[in-house]
């Protein structure tokens, strides 16, 4: 086993034991940005392998609430499982996370492929529909710290996500309202505007960046487009909800 499916390895199990691990660039601060995308897909390998499904993709650090929340600059991406799926309405588990945090988004779902340098006309061609989300965020790290390329190695935090209905991507969302309730009091304000200026230039860069790894966004991946807001903590008990102008509400719950 080389280094990088040592790292993998950790990072998996540290996902799927909920327990924290120490940053890798503690102990390898030359870390490559190029590193630890090959990290992530090789820990993303091994849920792949136990039967897990790959079913889009993430944009992570895409807001400046987020970037300044994490101490980041760069924008990057991670990729979804099924596995990651948390059902509109119901309960997910806290005990499956380390340290979960929630923020609000937007998703794209997929009519057509898409990779490559892309402009932001072909990418909205290339969406089927548009909804209200929230990303289950839960970095495996001590303390909810990392470099960038640790986080890129632990597939951008990402570990849970819930949809609400899907949406005409034709409106115009590139300034909507957003805020995420927790027990109905509204904690977090946004605008679909803190990603990136405009959601479609999110995807616009997961077009990009995916390509450069010689894969694509395949008809039916549902690309999730970045937080809006800093992303607060998830406790048991809690009713989240997130609320975005003219789409909807998505809605779940969270147990012990």
């Amino acid at each position: 086993m080389d280094k990088l499916e040592r790292y993998a390895e950790i990072l998996d199990s540290a996902a799927l034991h909920a327990r924290a691990t120490p940053q890798l660039t503690h102990t390898d601060p030359d870390l490559s940005v190029a590193d630890a995308y090959r990290v992530q897909q090789l820990s993303v390998d091994r849920r792949l392998a136990r039967g897990e499904r790959r079913i889009g993709v993430k944009m992570g650090l895409t807001s400046r609430a987020k970037m300044l929340q994490v101490g980041v600059d760069e924008v990057a991406w991670g990729r979804l499982t099924d596995a990651m799926l948390i059902e509109e309405g119901t309960a997910m588990s806290r005990a499956r996370f380390v340290h979960p945090r929630v923020e609000p988004e937007v998703a794209f779902l997929m009519k057509a492929p898409l990779a490559g340098k892309v402009t932001a006309a072909a990418a909205l061609a290339a969406v089927e529909a548009i909804a209200p989300a929230m990303e289950i965020i839960d970095s495996r790290y001590e303390n909810f710290k990392f470099a960038l390329s640790d986080v890129i190695a632990d597939n951008t935090s990402s570990s849970g996500l819930v949809i609400g209905s899907w949406n005409d991507p034709a409106m115009d969302f590139s300034n909507l309202g957003v805020y995420l309730e927790i027990d109905g009091e509204v904690k977090q304000i946004g605008s679909t505007a803190a990603i990136l200026g405009h959601p479609l230039r999110s995807l616009v860069a997961a077009a990009r960046l995916v390509a450069e790894a010689g894969e694509e966004i395949s008809v039916g991946d549902i690309v999730m487009a970045g937080g809006i807001t800093a992303a607060p903590n998830l406790a048991p008990g809690q009713t989240v909800r997130t609320t975005v102008q003219g789409l909807g509400s998505v809605m779940f719950q969270v147990e012990a």
